[in-house]
């Protein structure tokens, strides 16, 4: 068994198990981890969001449709790049779907070099989109543990306010907003104000 890991995996929903199969054979032949399912409840079922993962999904299938299923992602605010397999007729179908964020579509008999290279684009997202979101959790349990009155000091802070304008905000002395911000920085594990503003912020941060 390989100890080299996997590029990421590629969920495969389709009812065709034909297809199924194409896909899986192609795609772990170029090592990447492939999970088939035949039906898009099923995969809604077992879905793992925390994996680096993308989706290939045909359009029409018996029951909940890929269309239905891109609904229920986009409701879940599901982070999951997706490409549709279509048949010729769903074409402007397809369409539909990119103007909802799906990147791409593939027509059937699809082309395998081209199906790889869009693998490759949606699993670069997948991994950006699993970094951003770490980093914003990351962030969210650094701002937690500012008080109330930290978190007024700060918005101050990031508005631009000087001390002697956010003690006259707040109606508190200017030794006590030098208190709280030296609290916040070391809650923040921030060594300058650039720091904060970043932690803060976080992807509305201005660029250095």
């Amino acid at each position: 068994m390989s100890l080299i890991p996997k590029k990421g995996t590629v969920y495969v929903v389709d009812d065709d198990e034909a297809v199924r199969d194409s896909l899986q054979w192609l795609l772990e032949g170029k090592d990447y981890r492939v999970r088939c399912f035949d039906s898009a409840e099923t995969f809604l079922s077992r879905y793992d969001p925390r994996e680096v993962a993308c989706l290939i999904v045909d359009i029409r299938m018996g029951g909940m449709t890929g269309l239905e299923l891109q609904d229920r992602l986009v409701e879940r605010k599901s982070p999951l790049p997706i490409v549709f397999i279509t048949g010729h007729g769903d074409v402007p179908m397809a369409v539909d779907t990119m103007k909802k964020g799906a990147m791409d579509f593939i027509q059937k008999p699809f082309d395998e070099t081209a199906l790889v290279t869009l693998v490759e684009r949606m699993l670069a997202q997948a991994t950006t989109a699993f970094a951003e979101s770490l980093q914003a959790a990351s962030r969210d349990a650094l701002m937690a543990k500012l008080t109330t009155r930290e978190a007024q000091v700060l918005e101050r802070i990031v508005a631009g306010r000087l001390n002697k304008q956010i003690a006259d905000d707040l109606g508190i002395s200017i030794k006590t907003v030098e208190a709280h911000r030296a609290n916040i920085m070391e809650k923040l594990n921030a060594n300058t104000v650039a720091d904060l503003l970043k932690t803060a912020l976080g992807q509305n941060a201005p660029k250095a």
